[in-house]
């Protein structure tokens, strides 16, 4: 009961504010609840303060107790829904699939796949050496096990 009362406030600020989206939501039993969100241009901590204050100050403290935290997917979280995309068009990714890894840069998204490009050495096809050839592959979201956006330093 007290749980669907936070996750119907939670929908509210995310209805009033479209271009933040949940990606995890958890609550224990001794009701500390965890919220993770997305944006679509990134979170701020103001957007986290959003979404905090939505909940509790639509909530009566003396009758319910409990705990909140609202935080931002993280720059090393991986990548669980296909809107979290499109950020990062531009940027290495690190994807699996259940029949491959591949590492390469995001280049063009849309609703159901994506795609990722890279160089390779490969066996000339004449003569020995090897030769840089450039690869390029769609991926379908529905066949990811895990994507994450490789950061460097």
């Amino acid at each position: 009961m007290f749980i669907q009362i936070i996750k119907d406030l939670l929908e509210d600020a995310l209805a009033e504010r479209q271009d933040l989206f949940l990606i995890d939501f958890t609550a224990s039993n001794d009701n500390a609840i965890k919220i993770i969100i997305d944006g679509d241009n990134g979170v701020k901590v103001e957007d986290c303060i959003f979404v905090s204050r939505a909940i509790e100050h639509n909530i009566d403290r003396d009758e319910h107790d409990f705990a909140l935290e609202v935080m931002s997917a993280g720059a090393t979280a991986p990548l669980t829904l296909a809107r979290q995309y499109p950020k990062h068009l531009g940027r290495k990714l690190e994807v699996k699939t259940a029949t491959q890894t591949i590492e390469g840069d995001l280049t063009n998204v849309n609703d159901d796949v994506f795609t990722l490009e890279w160089k390779a050495r490969e066996p000339k096809p004449i003569g020995k050496g090897k030769v840089t050839v450039n690869k390029k592959e769609s991926i379908a979201y529905k066949d990811v096990v895990e994507a994450k956006v490789i950061i460097k330093f």
